[in-house]
């Protein structure tokens, strides 16, 4: 990421690092910026049977903490009733199992870091 681009170039940027990551792991990309009620749920994948919501965030540096972080109570619950309103608009994944990622980009330019963090937390 590069320190001229607008937040949401840097976004865009980060997500396709996080999904080019976890595609080259095994997952397999079903959707992204999914708008569902008030929140919004960055990418959503496929690991065998199980789907996975992933929340992916950003950061120059780890100066004043990690990205993941900043992914706190309020944002969990919010991430969580994103995905039940997903699923609930679509049935064909209403029984898969579920889990929360958080995939945490840090550095800019050519020297980014991806950290995932599996079963981040539980809904």
């Amino acid at each position: 990421m590069k320190r001229t681009d607008s937040p949401g170039e840097r976004g865009r940027r980060a997500e396709d690092l996080a999904i080019a990551h976890l595609v080259r792991a095994g997952l397999r990309l079903l959707e992204r910026n999914v708008r569902a009620g008030r929140g919004e749920i960055d990418v959503i994948m496929r690991e065998g049977a199980a789907l996975v919501f992933v929340e992916v965030r950003c950061r120059r540096s780890a100066k004043y903490g990690g990205a993941a972080e900043t992914v706190g109570p309020v944002k969990q619950r919010r991430l969580i009733a994103a995905a039940h309103r997903f699923l609930q608009a679509h049935r064909p994944y209403r029984d898969c199992p579920c889990r929360f990622d958080v995939v945490e980009i840090l550095g800019d330019e050519g020297g980014a870091e991806v950290k995932w963090i599996r079963d981040a937390f539980q809904a």
